[in-house]
């Protein structure tokens, strides 16, 4: 899946978590992208967001630090 694709649904991910009350926002968004985002899909977002993460939005960058991205 291209970058701006997955930028784009992060983004909406965060969008509806950065809603929700609490102060653990960005843990919620990475448990979603954990639970239902396929291994290839998390591993190209954190590549992205490695190589700079243009268009992610704060909450989404945060939540990269709970992100579960499969070994080599």
């Amino acid at each position: 899946m291209q970058p701006d694709k997955l930028v784009m649904m992060v983004n909406q991910i965060a969008t509806y978590f950065k809603t929700q009350p609490g102060t653990d926002q960005a843990e919620c968004v990475a448990a979603h992208i954990n639970d239902f985002w396929e291994p290839r899909m998390r591993t190209t977002l954190s590549q992205y967001y490695e190589d700079g993460g243009t268009g992610l939005s704060d909450l989404a960058k945060e939540a990269m630090a709970f992100l579960r991205v499969p070994a080599d």
